[in-house]
């Protein structure tokens, strides 16, 4: 373990997955906030852990050509925007790379598949939906966002990837909270019975200009509404909605179930390329529409739909990429576990006047086998995952549906590669990976991957030349002795053949079948210790097998 508050010089070999810098001392990785790659600096280690450390940057000595001095004045202050020091172009190639790792380290798969980064022009105001909090602090009400890792909250006037509506609106509500002594219902960070309001959540339709303003509170009665709305109206050109929303539990949920509309009509309207949606206070919506169009017709260009074609869209939401399938496929069917998406679904169809798109409420790898014994085949199959990726059970049904080609779209590069290895085992082929730069100034990237069914002759033809080869690309980099000798000299480490292998498996290293594999049953197998593990890694990084 490193010391803590000693001083060290150190160079900075690339980013984390966070956004954060990565240095190493004596072959300990140690985290620095705000530090960019090849940047020379000067830290002091502020946390020390067996693994790992943390450290502050009290000096820059060498700078990146990519650092750039942020716009935004909250910007060390505030959680959200963790890249606004690099370039933007620097940030694009930042996810490139972070999606290239995951996709080499996790899916085992080359990365020459993983296209460029799709961004926007500059990666300002591009957020059609902001959610305030709202807290009491030494007597006066804060409304901004939380500071990175805490629930401190950051009073923020102006937030330069919101639009610009919503700092009007903040600065009407602020000024009427004070006004009439409208409390928060939370002092200093918990709540303490005598406020009200606990968040404000802004939509704005980016094609229509319509918003809608949201006061979520502790409970139904509030006070001086009326020369709150008719200021915001006065104001704000485009509100089209006020809405009260009631979150009476003791949550992180920013909303509850229950809206009351105050003024205006209970939704806005809005456009991802032809398609109309009606948008509500609880609806999901993606919050980057410009980027939206973008991830959207990309997945449509991969699904290849010449209008004869059964898709199935797995995890559909609410239906908007349903209705982008639509347009080129003979039928499409979206299915959603949860039921008022599925109905939110069936409306935005119906007001885009899509006569072959049919929801199922369900799990998908429950509703697809069933729709397969139906006599309802895919050609293609989309999947939209959450974070944590697909269900083990609907990768397997993919596997036996057996489409033509497979759609993925992902949040979440990590969970994304772990899937695509496991279709891969499916006999798919991922042909391209494209990430998109739906969050601008973030550590967030989306992705779509473009996969196909393989044939039998490719099939052989791999294997005959793994055969022939009787070794994988990887395995032609480095011997385990080589590997072996460079832990030693780099780490002081000795490590055996069996932590290589293990090491070698967790990265998707194919491996030949050891001669001198023990032939006892239940064997326990000795496991690589993490700091083993780490060094083997660097190895295997220097041998460019990872």
């Amino acid at each position: 373990m490193l010391e803590i508050n000693k001083e060290y010089i150190v160079t900075i070999e690339t980013l984390g997955y966070e956004g954060e810098g990565v240095a190493r001392i004596n072959g300990y990785p140690v985290f620095i906030q705000g530090a960019l790659t090849g940047e020379r600096i000067k830290i002091k280690i502020i946390k020390s852990k067996k693994k790992f450390a943390f450290g502050e940057i009290l000096e820059i000595i060498d700078k990146s050509d990519g650092r750039k001095i942020p716009d935004c004045i909250y910007f060390e202050k505030c959680g959200g925007c963790t890249l606004e020091h690099l370039k933007y172009d620097c940030q694009l190639e930042f996810k490139t790379n972070r999606v290239k790792e995951c996709i080499r380290k996790i899916g085992g798969l080359n990365d020459d598949i993983v296209l460029p980064t799709l961004g926007m022009k500059d990666g300002y105001r591009y957020r059609n939906k902001g959610q305030f909090q709202v807290d009491l602090v030494d007597n006066e009400v804060k409304i901004g966002f939380y500071s990175e890792k805490s629930h401190k909250i950051i009073d923020i006037d102006s937030c330069l990837i919101q639009n610009e509506e919503s700092e009007i609106i903040i600065r009407i509500i602020k000024k009427w909270m004070k006004k009439h002594s409208i409390m928060p219902a939370k002092k200093n960070g918990a709540f303490f019975g005598d406020g009200i309001l606990r968040n404000i959540v802004i939509r704005k339709a980016f094609k229509t200009n319509e918003i809608m303003v949201i006061l979520v509170t502790l409970h139904k009665e509030i006070s001086y509404i009326e020369e709150l709305t008719k200021e915001l109206n006065s104001n704000v050109t485009g509100i089209k909605s006020i809405i009260q929303n009631i979150n009476d539990k003791d949550t992180n949920w920013v909303m509850g179930e229950e809206c009351i509309t105050l003024a205006g009509q209970n939704y806005i309207t809005d456009y991802i390329g032809d398609f109309k949606f009606n948008i509500s206070a609880l609806s999901f919506f993606q919050v980057n529409p410009y980027q939206t169009e973008v991830l959207y017709n990309k997945a449509l260009e991969y699904a290849d739909l010449s209008g004869s074609e059964v898709v199935f869209d797995a995890y559909c939401g609410t239906g908007t990429i349903t209705l982008f399938l639509s347009q080129k496929a003979k039928k499409v069917y979206g299915v959603e576990v949860i039921e008022q998406a599925i109905e939110n679904a069936k409306v935005n169809a119906t007001l885009n006047n899509v006569a072959n798109a049919e929801f199922f409420v369900g799990k998908s790898e429950e509703v697809i086998p069933n729709l397969i014994g139906k006599g309802i085949r895919p050609n293609v199959i989309v999947v939209d995952p959450p974070r944590k990726g697909c269900d083990i059970k609907l990768l397997d049904s993919i596997g036996e549906a057996k489409p033509d080609r497979v759609v993925y779209v992902s949040c979440d590069p990590s969970t994304l590669a772990r899937d695509l290895k496991c279709l891969e085992e499916k006999g798919y082929r991922t042909v391209k990976v494209q990430p998109v730069d739906m969050f601008p100034m973030t550590k967030h990237v989306e992705t779509v991957a473009l996969l196909s069914k393989l044939g039998v002759d490719k099939h052989i033809d791999v294997e005959i030349k793994l055969d022939e080869l009787d070794l994988t690309s990887a395995e032609s980099k480095a011997t385990y002795a080589q590997i072996k000798e460079y832990v030693l000299e780099k780490f002081g480490l000795k490590v055996s053949t069996l932590y290589i292998a293990q090491i070698k498996k967790k990265c998707g290293i194919e491996m030949r079948e050891h001669y001198n594999k023990s032939k006892k049953d239940n064997q326990a197998i000795p496991q690589c210790t993490p700091e083993k593990e780490e060094a083997i890694m660097d190895a295997l990084r220097h041998f460019k097998m990872i």
